[in-house]
């Protein structure tokens, strides 16, 4: 059993568009490329809102030893 060949995939592809139609699976063709294209643009609105985000933000690379030392031994002072 290994891999398919082209010739199944050409029966495969004949036995889909007899069972469905070539209409039905434009148009289910048409519907997932507008669902990818949606789902692309909002991603791209996620990232820019993200980068305005921390594009706002001071940038703080320091850290206060003493500070995360007391945060993870639970001391309060």
């Amino acid at each position: 059993m290994g891999s398919l060949s082209i010739w199944h995939w050409l029966i495969v592809l004949v036995l889909v568009a007899l069972v469905f139609g070539t209409k039905k699976l434009r148009t289910i063709g048409g519907d997932l490329g507008g669902a990818v294209k949606g789902f692309k643009e909002g991603i791209k609105e996620v990232e820019a809102s993200a980068h305005a985000e921390h594009t706002d933000l001071p940038r703080n690379d320091t850290v206060d030893v003493e500070a995360k030392e007391t945060l993870r031994s639970g001391e309060t002072r």
